[in-house]
């Protein structure tokens, strides 16, 4: 079984000051649920994990298996077994998913051979067009489609977790079903279960992919944790009781993401496996 540990864990881009002390324990099959209001720093804990260039890591660590991760490119944070399915999927014009996952493999000392019928098998079972396999990575795909792409890439991938950034935004009813069932079966596997870091605004991800943790994320910490019984409460009452008990505490003021869409490292993906 392997282990993901987040150990107050602080970050800030530029003088601002965004993750303030974040612990999280994250364990093969289970699936935890950060839910928070926008502005709190939730996709920020997502890229300081993964490695995204423009963060300064203040505090912590991060480590998996005992493997120390912020020490690490991306590239070597993907090859440990991290896995980030991004809230806004880059395209990459000129390479193929096919051809990446490729490359993927060979970089990982696994056999190629065998990655165009997993590709195909992974995209039959989420409903993802096979002709877009071939096609350059997300370009002229829609949101849906992008995501189930990513979900593709998972699958075939099979790290020890995922990262999974608001994977249900852009996604209608069947298409979300159909990933989240997957990362599902994911977590299940009994050979090599999935662990599973979920952030989203919505209760609607765990229909099918179920949580075994719910975290309340404002102003950069955990503010409280709970069973799968806090999402559906928040679905009711929302974030107000966490941003007005922060504001009154800290004066904490929601923020933009400095950075706008997510754009980096499709390297993240090529060295998994």
């Amino acid at each position: 079984m392997s282990e993901l540990v987040i150990s107050d864990l602080r970050a800030r881009v530029g003088e601002k000051e965004i993750l303030k002390g974040v612990s999280l324990t994250i364990r093969s099959g289970e699936v935890h649920a950060v839910m928070g209001p926008n502005g709190s720093g939730k996709s920020t804990l997502s890229h300081v994990i993964t490695g995204k260039p423009g963060y300064v890591v203040t505090g912590g660590s991060v480590t998996l298996d005992g493997v120390e991760l912020l020490e690490l490119p991306a590239w070597e944070r993907a090859r440990a077994g991290l896995f980030l399915a991004m809230q806004y999927p880059t395209e990459v014009p000129g390479v193929s998913l096919e051809a990446m996952l490729n490359a993927s493999a060979i970089e990982a000392g696994r056999d190629s051979a065998a990655v165009h019928e997993a590709i195909a098998a992974e995209a039959a079972r989420i409903g993802f067009d096979p002709a877009l396999i071939v096609r350059p990575l997300n370009v002229d795909l829609s949101g849906g489609e992008k995501k189930r792409n990513e979900t593709v890439q998972l699958g075939v991938l099979a790290p020890k977790f995922a990262i999974l950034d608001e994977i249900d935004s852009g996604l209608d009813v069947d298409a979300m079903r159909a990933v989240t069932r997957r990362v599902e079966e994911a977590t299940n596997n009994a050979d090599a279960p999935l662990g599973v870091l979920a952030i989203t605004h919505y209760k609607r991800l765990f229909e099918e992919l179920e949580p075994d943790h719910v975290h309340v994320f404002a102003a950069g910490i955990i503010q409280t944790s709970g069973g799968a019984e806090l999402a559906a409460e928040l679905e009711e009452t929302g974030y107000a009781e966490w941003v007005d008990t922060v504001e009154s505490r800290d004066g904490f003021a929601a923020f933009d993401n400095p950075f706008g869409k997510t754009t980096f490292a499709e390297d993240l993906h090529l060295h998994e496996g």
